[in-house]
């Protein structure tokens, strides 16, 4: 297992991944998951991996070959044709690996993020699935996971704004993400690959790999669990037999999860 997680800002695009490929009691393989296909000043590429390791790294072999050769991702037209490349990419693999998997009941097991931006177009988002289709981020939907998603989504549905959110406050929600994951489930592990890419920049200049002895990487881990149960002490007490508190106060909301009419339109939809 392994978590990859992109967010679509207003100034650019935050990616990162971990490298743990496999963990069990006497071994731990690392792979780094974060590929990245340049060609400066026209057109900037990031794709992230998760599910079986020889799948994913079929479908960048493939990729690269024909990026070098001036083909596929090289001439692109748009992200979303790109993301049909990378799409169509994955069907290779399918077709050439699928049915020997299938026999040996293994399941075909890859799903891609990519992001980035062609010189003229807007920097976007997308998630490619194991059947080779693509969905887009969108400022409803800013972030997109991959992996093990589960124990790093309640940060990213808190605190993750399209509009509001910075590339580099994003780039902390990110690593706490990353972060929560770890803490949790130990398929997951660093080196983190953290990577900004700056709207319209057309390179990459802003990324790092943090090993899990990164002095930032522990401050961060520090000062976020300090917060958090700074955060927790500073809550009201719980009241046991108190009885009815009464109607809510005027300007007072209920959690989305506590309200009638949100309940209502999530049964409709």
């Amino acid at each position: 297992m392994s978590y990859c997680l992109g967010i679509n800002t207003t100034d650019g695009l935050v990616l990162a991944s971990d490298s743990r490929s496999s963990s069990g009691a006497d071994r731990m393989n690392l792979c780094q998951k974060m590929h990245q296909f340049i060609m400066p000043g026209e057109r900037v590429f990031i794709i992230l991996t998760t599910g079986s390791l020889s799948l994913s790294q079929s479908v960048i072999t493939l990729l690269r070959q024909d990026f070098d050769a001036g083909q596929g991702l090289a001439v692109a037209a748009s992200m979303y044709d790109a993301a049909r490349v990378v799409g169509s990419m994955v069907r290779r693999v399918s077709d050439l690996d699928r049915a020997s998997l299938e026999k040996d009941n293994i399941r075909f097991n890859v799903h891609l993020l990519l992001g980035g931006q062609i010189k003229g177009g807007p920097h976007e988002l997308y998630l490619i699935y194991p059947q080779g289709n693509p969905l887009r981020s969108s400022p409803d939907s800013p972030y997109l996971q991959i992996g093990e998603s589960k124990y790093g989504r309640p940060i990213l549905d808190r605190g993750i704004s399209h509009e509001s959110t910075t590339i580099h406050q994003s780039a902390k929600y990110a690593l706490l993400s990353l972060e929560a994951t770890m803490r949790s489930n130990a398929t997951v592990g660093p080196p983190i690959d953290l990577l900004l890419y700056h709207r319209d920049d057309l390179c990459v200049s802003h990324y790092r790999r943090l090993y899990s002895h990164d002095p930032d990487l522990i401050d961060i881990h520090n000062a976020w669990e300090k917060a958090l149960r700074q955060a927790v002490h500073q809550l009201p007490d719980i009241r046991f037999g108190g009885g009815d508190p009464g109607p809510p106060k005027p300007g007072t909301e209920p959690p989305a999860w506590q309200d009638p009419q949100a309940e209502a339109t999530a049964e409709r939809e």
